[in-house]
């Protein structure tokens, strides 16, 4: 595996299929299940770790989010990467950033209570792909919102990348695997988020009860923000009469950590 910081343009091999995995480092099997995700659809695998400044709307936040370059690098080389890029802020943003729009959707649910994070998020995952220049790119599916933000910036802009789904990878108790996991102190408190899920899929009664006994599963000390089933393509909330796959998102906080989840209901 080849490591650089900034000058990715140089190391990029021509003439191959090169597939893209952002990240923000503190790597764990979520990330790597995307390497192994992406590597049928590629020839040469390029990982980047880049902590975006743009999209924390928190300055605490953005100071205590993991940095584990080391650790990350060699994850990163076991898992079958090419090439591991971790950019200087300046080579990802040698000027002042114009920020790309993120529409009414991203000011819903996450955009709601995160105000400009998906506007961040959107601009420096455009700045990789305008660096990297990859046929193929994917991103995880425990970021709903996020995955349906970056295709529809991919449609508008008509850019000719490929974007992939990587399935949600859980722990042993259902947890979705995320980097701040770590600081989680109630762990079989944070399990109620997965099992609430679970719920929705398992109960066959109408939406509005399904998600009224989910929610009676979320009590203190989780603080939730949003419980919602959802039409996956309008992102509208569903009503009763709504028959097909929904999504169940949700977002929460325990133990000042900000956790979101979200799974496939099928409602008949």
């Amino acid at each position: 595996m080849k490591r650089i910081t900034d000058g990715i343009s140089k190391s990029l091999p021509s003439g191959v299929r090169i597939g893209l995995v952002p990240t923000m480092g503190a790597l764990h099997a979520g990330h790597l299940s995307l390497v192994d995700a992406i590597r049928p659809h590629c020839d040469v695998v390029v990982m980047s770790i880049f902590v975006n400044p743009l999209q924390f709307n928190n300055a605490a936040d953005l100071a205590r989010y993991p940095r584990t370059e080391d650790a990350d690098a060699a994850l990163a080389e076991s898992a079958g990467v090419d090439l591991l890029w971790i950019p200087s802020q300046s080579e990802i943003y040698p000027g002042a950033a114009e920020l790309e729009e993120a529409g009414w959707l991203g000011s819903a649910f996450e955009g709601l209570h995160r105000p400009g994070h998906f506007a961040g998020m959107l601009t420096v995952v455009r700045r990789l792909f305008e660096l990297v220049n990859p046929s193929v790119a994917i991103f995880g599916e425990k970021d709903l919102q996020q995955l349906a933000l970056i295709r529809r910036m991919v449609d508008a802009h008509s850019l000719p990348i490929e974007i992939l789904a990587g399935p949600t990878i859980r722990e042993s108790d259902g947890l979705a695997l995320a980097s701040r996991n770590r600081f989680i102190k109630q762990r079989e408190v944070a399990a109620r988020l997965p099992a609430a899920l679970f719920h929705l899929q398992g109960s066959s009664k109408p939406a509005s009860l399904r998600l009224a006994e989910a929610r009676s599963l979320l009590t203190a000390p989780l603080e939730i923000e949003y419980l919602e089933l959802i039409d996956p393509l309008t992102w509208a909330p569903i009503s009763d009469d709504f028959r097909g796959q929904a999504r169940a998102i949700l977002a929460a906080s325990l133990d000042g950590v900000r956790l979101i989840d979200n799974d496939l209901v099928e409602i008949r």
